[in-house]
């Protein structure tokens, strides 16, 4: 089957996906809440909160996010700031917010935790090494289904943390963020690149497809962008996670390509991996020396908060490594639904 394109060359459509099935009773009272008009008068029942990394909390927290992107399919968009769904969200946040602070403890001073993220980890042990040195291709294709939801949007939580920045830091961070979206070239937007890599693998490069498929490790990822994104209060933790992707990710993109390309994937499918190999490695000087620095020079107060989002981020990145690792290792499929040429699942809800 040939995965659905958009209507030229090198595109896609990227329209709102239709609500997942709930997988507990938030997401329950959440969509059927958004079933409904966001009329004045409707509530969103509360039901008691479960574990904050659990299936129920990660998807009813990702929903509400996703009505200030694309939205779902048939979903009022009046729903987006109605104050009855936020406050909802406002207590999936406090909960998650809390599992990720107690998990990543006391943040190390800023200079500590950038230097960490430049360390060698040729000797590391993530997915993207499993995939280099034993990887299979159903296992490379269920890896593109988890970030598929972050990277199908690339760069667009990240914009929400733009007019909250001083000069010249802003500035700077723009700067990276135009290269995501492609340098003035809409065909390089890295959104488009990485549907094309889905579509080289055989897989559906619709925005938002995979959704009811994806686990909760790879949906506190995405949640973890948002959450920053979306709070002033947490600006300094989101240049920590923009940061720690922008500095992390050349080797492992090379790993990626390089696997990728093993595993049968064409220049195509490689490509939105060599590219963040080329371009990662300038956006790591502008980060740390334009983004950071000036920042931290004009508000010091933010130094803790953006070692919080470096650590942060490796919190919620290790717990979806050790997700995919764990499932392929035992020979089961990391997703809630697994691919056609993959192996079984198991699901957990909670």
């Amino acid at each position: 089957m040939t995965p659905p394109t958009g209507t030229a060359a090198g595109t896609f459509v990227r329209t709102a996906p239709p609500l997942p099935r709930p997988r507990g009773p938030v997401g329950a009272a959440l969509f059927a809440a958004l079933a409904a008009p966001a009329g004045p008068s409707v509530e969103v029942l509360r039901p008691p909160l479960g574990d904050p990394w659990g299936e129920d909390l990660q998807l009813a927290l990702y929903a509400c996010y996703e009505l200030h992107y694309q939205g779902f399919a048939g979903v009022d968009p009046d729903w987006e700031w109605h104050p009855s769904l936020l406050a909802l969200r406002a207590g999936l946040e406090h909960a998650f917010l809390a599992a990720v602070r107690r998990e990543a403890g006391a943040p190390p001073p800023l200079k500590r935790a950038l230097s960490g993220l430049l360390a060698d980890d040729s000797g590391g042990t993530g997915p993207s090494h499993h995939l280099l040195d034993h990887g299979e291709r159903w296992q490379a294709r269920e890896y593109l289904v988890h970030r598929s939801l972050y990277h199908l949007k690339e760069a667009d939580p990240q914009m929400w943390v733009v007019p909250r920045l001083p000069h010249p830091a802003k500035g700077a961070l723009v700067t990276v963020q135009y290269d995501e979206y492609g340098g003035g070239h809409p065909e390089r937007a890295h959104a488009v690149l990485f549907g094309e890599m889905m579509a080289d693998l055989g897989l559906d490069p619709r925005y938002g497809h995979y959704l009811e498929a994806v686990p909760a490790p790879a949906l506190a990822v995405v949640n973890l962008m948002s959450l920053f994104g979306l709070h002033r209060s947490l600006r300094g933790a989101l240049v920590g996670q923009f940061a720690t992707v922008e500095i992390t990710s050349p080797p492992g993109a090379a790993r990626l390509a390089q696997a990728l390309e093993r595993l049968g994937a064409t220049p195509a499918g490689t490509l939105f991996y060599r590219e963040h190999v080329l371009a990662d490695a300038v956006h790591e000087q502008l980060v740390r020396r334009e983004v950071i620095t000036p920042l931290v020079e004009d508000e010091p107060e933010l130094a803790p908060d953006i070692a919080f989002g470096i650590t942060a981020t490796g919190v919620v990145e290790d717990r979806l490594g050790e997700h995919l690792l764990s499932s392929w290792r035992a020979g089961r499929s990391s997703l809630l639904t697994a691919l056609d040429d993959g192996p079984a699942t198991r699901r957990n809800d909670g």
